[in-house]
């Protein structure tokens, strides 16, 4: 009997859970990217190098491999041209190409925020951005915190210092100025159905190196109950004005206690192994339940039991040699996954990383006390 083949855009590492649930589900698997170092380029047998930002390219290889689903990975671009493909082929679990512009450019999404009367920081004219007033600058489609700056009380050269910063990490040289909110940056992970929102979860997150690529997370099982029916109440709204499918709506938020704001929402599985912080602390099979839409299944919303997990991507400030990781406190030791070899060259944040490391705590008290401490940078040391 002959399977079913999927196309995976993507080889990053972040993809594995993905990739491990399809085939254990029968399918034969194609994953799909332009760098043949990245994970499963190397770990798996049916890697194909391709730069899928070449849409023609990649529906032609969809042709040539008479792959039946097409599953988008862990970042923006791999959705994007799956979004461009489905508008010509109509793969499942896909939204149209003008919703996931309006998610995913972060202007588009500013305005239509501002429209609808949802919780967003809005967009400050380039004339409005002046000395003193507090303000972010950030390119309109880059990810991971590249090309961002907050600046609290600025001077116009640091402005027009912050916007062509901004402009060269833009791949269209575009870049949003926004007003400056203050609280703490969670996120908000969902999966929607026809009725609205079937199961979701709250995870507080951190940037102990970078202030905006996150690297320390965990998941809140008691979040305050009216923001999150609030919060739940946005993405709805969302889902019905952009006619979403059915699948994960994955939202980052900050929070000042009494109010939130909308910073970044997408459609793609987050990355840096996301998936696989909510899997060890609900039960809940997060890589499963993302790929099952692209397939035209159901969910299947069990969880299991509640555990304490902190997810830590190991990172650096500045650029360096790595040489090996010195602990400065007892931590158990979930799985640590390497990303760099003893002796490799690693770029700083958020340009480069070390690895990701899931620790398991006892208590939710014992997990506060470990966050505080990798937040803080003194869970350990990288030596050179």
């Amino acid at each position: 009997m002959t399977m079913d083949r999927v196309l995976l855009l993507d080889t990053n590492v972040a993809s594995a859970p993905i990739h491990q649930f399809l085939v254990a589900a029968g399918f034969e698997v194609h994953v799909v990217g332009r760098n043949p170092q990245d994970f499963l380029a190397k770990a798996v047998s049916n890697y194909v190098e391709l730069d899928y930002s070449d849409v023609d390219a990649a529906e032609a290889l969809i042709d040539r491999l008479g792959a039946r689903f097409l599953v988008p990975g862990c970042n923006d671009l791999s959705y994007e041209t799956c979004a461009q493909i489905s508008a010509r082929r109509g793969f499942p679990g896909i939204d149209p190409v003008e919703a996931v512009h309006t998610l995913g450019n972060k202007r588009a999404f500013r305005r239509y925020a501002e429209a609808r009367g949802l919780p967003a920081p809005r967009e400050v004219a380039e004339a409005d951005a002046v000395a003193g007033r507090p303000i972010i600058v950030k390119p309109v489609d880059a990810y991971s915190g590249r090309g961002v700056t907050a600046l609290k009380s600025p001077t116009s050269e640091e402005i027009a210092a912050a916007v062509a910063r901004a402009r060269s990490f833009s791949k269209g040289g575009a870049c949003l100025i926004e007003e400056f909110v203050e609280g703490q940056l969670h996120s908000h992970t969902a999966f929607l159905g026809e009725d609205g929102i079937l199961a979701d979860f709250i995870v507080e997150e951190h940037g102990s190196i970078n202030p905006f690529a996150v690297d320390t997370s965990c998941v809140i099982p008691d979040f305050d109950a009216e923001q999150l029916r609030a919060v739940r109440a946005a993405i709805e709204q969302i889902a019905r004005d952009l006619k979403l499918t059915s699948g994960l709506i994955h939202t980052q938020f900050i929070s000042d206690g009494a109010r939130f704001w909308i910073v970044e929402i997408t459609r793609r599985c987050p990355g840096d192994l996301y998936s696989r912080l909510i899997s060890l602390s609900t039960g809940f099979n997060y890589a499963e339940n993302y790929v099952r839409p692209f397939l035209g299944q159901p969910f299947d919303g069990r969880t299991g039991e509640p555990a304490a997990i902190m997810r830590h991507t190991i990172a650096l400030r500045q650029a360096q040699t790595f040489g090996a990781l010195r602990f400065h406190r007892p931590v158990q030791i979930e799985s640590l996954v390497p990303l760099a070899l003893a002796g490799d060259r690693v770029s700083e944040s958020p340009f480069g990383r070390i690895g990701i490391l899931f620790a398991r705590c006892e208590t939710g008290a014992e997990l506060d006390a470990l966050m505080a401490a990798t937040v803080a940078g003194e869970l350990y040391t990288v030596d050179g």
